[in-house]
């Protein structure tokens, strides 16, 4: 079992937006969940034993990002090469 976390960045003005948006990668590069293998622009999946990790790194923005979690089995990309 794995976890998806599904985020939007939340603050008003670009220059406060590129800011945070900034700190809020940095912050995630370096954190645990940040090397984790698949991601994208604001969706990153999470094993299991990171998920205390996580909401950990989620909620230290709160206020400023919107965050979903779910619990998935599987995931299958539809746009792969054959």
């Amino acid at each position: 079992m794995m976890l998806l976390y599904m985020f939007d960045l939340k603050i008003k003005g670009a220059k406060n937006y590129n800011t945070l948006k900034r700190r809020f990668y940095y912050h995630l590069g370096k954190s645990k969940i940040g090397s984790k293998p698949w991601k994208t622009k604001s969706v990153i999946q999470v094993d299991d034993d990171l998920e205390k990790e996580a909401d950990a790194f989620f909620l230290s923005f709160k206020g400023y990002v919107e965050v979903y979690k779910a619990r998935v089995e599987s995931i299958e990309e539809v746009t792969k090469p054959k």
